[in-house]
């Protein structure tokens, strides 16, 4: 791999904005209560070993890096998109770092790293090369940078990973199968969902949390079956469908969100993955969709 040796093609009030949008959506989501089996204000979910504070801690530590994500895309604008992966992991690896360190030892947001390092990436991409920054465009290009990153799963090792487990007895293909699908149950589902709510008139938190239910419905998320099996998947997947039957419309609602978050702490699941959707879900809907030509 070569290295740097030219200045970037994206200013630093890009960068800047870029940057704080996506640690924004980090914060978007962990403080957005009730979540069912989450960490949020009012507790910590199934999870015994975060909190709150790891989470924000973890998100400060985090964003110092997302420059350096919009930086590799802008420099490597040209370089084989199939081929950036390599470039810009070792941002992954420091970001994880960062992560450890300030929250002693807690996985916070390992999967935010891979979802926001792609979407930043691609950004910064997009800019370098002049092109319109949208929702779709950057979901293009997360495909064709990721374009057979889910063979990874299907590697017979000693020591399989949780990911390689699940693909090779389920089928289940989890973070990398989303990002090799360009995000498309954000692009195709979560966002325009999201979009409507807002448009609807509902209030911020009300409309995000709708869509998180929205999400668990219908994600086959990896971290559930790893606490809970597919038969806890399945159960989340159709409390989550009866309570979008029942609506989540006002703040009166949010009892319902409230009986399902302590069903979930009682089985020991956590959609963690639909919680990395839902923080690309809110930062691809405040993306300006325009032009830098």
């Amino acid at each position: 791999m070569q290295p740097i040796k030219q200045l970037s093609h994206i200013n630093e009030k890009l960068t800047r904005y870029y940057s704080q949008l996506a640690w924004q959506a980090m914060l978007a989501e962990v403080n957005l209560t009730p979540k069912p089996g989450l960490v949020d204000k009012h507790n910590t979910g199934a999870h015994k070993d975060m909190a709150l504070t790891d989470f924000h801690l973890s998100a400060n530590a985090i964003a110092t890096h997302f420059p350096r994500f919009l930086q590799a895309g802008a420099q490597y604008k040209n370089c084989p998109i199939a081929q950036l992966l390599p470039y810009i992991r070792p941002i992954g690896m420091d970001c994880e770092r960062s992560m450890f360190r300030a929250t002693k030892g807690v996985n916070t947001h390992k999967g935010s790293i891979f979802s926001l390092g792609l979407v930043l990436t691609a950004i910064g991409r997009l800019i370098a090369q002049q092109q319109c920054v949208s929702p779709e465009n950057v979901s293009l290009l997360v495909a064709s940078m990721c374009k057979g990153i889910t063979n990874e799963l299907k590697q017979k090792t000693e020591k399989p990973t949780a990911g390689q487990r699940l693909y090779q007895s389920h089928g289940l293909t989890g973070a990398r199968g989303e990002a090799e699908g360009g995000y498309s149950l954000v692009i195709k589902h979560s966002l325009p969902y999201y979009l409507q709510q807002l448009a609807k008139g509902k209030l911020a938190d009300i409309a995000l949390l709708d869509t998180l239910i929205l999400l668990m419905s219908l994600n086959d998320d990896t971290n559930i079956v790893n606490r809970g099996g597919v038969n806890g998947l399945a159960w989340v997947k159709q409390r989550a469908e009866q309570l979008l039957i029942a609506g989540i419309n006002t703040r009166d609602d949010l009892v319902k969100v409230k009986h399902f978050d302590n069903e979930c702490i009682q089985l020991n699941v956590s959609p963690g993955g639909s919680a990395d959707l839902l923080i690309l879900t809110w930062f691809f809907a405040r993306l300006p969709n325009h032009s830098f030509i």
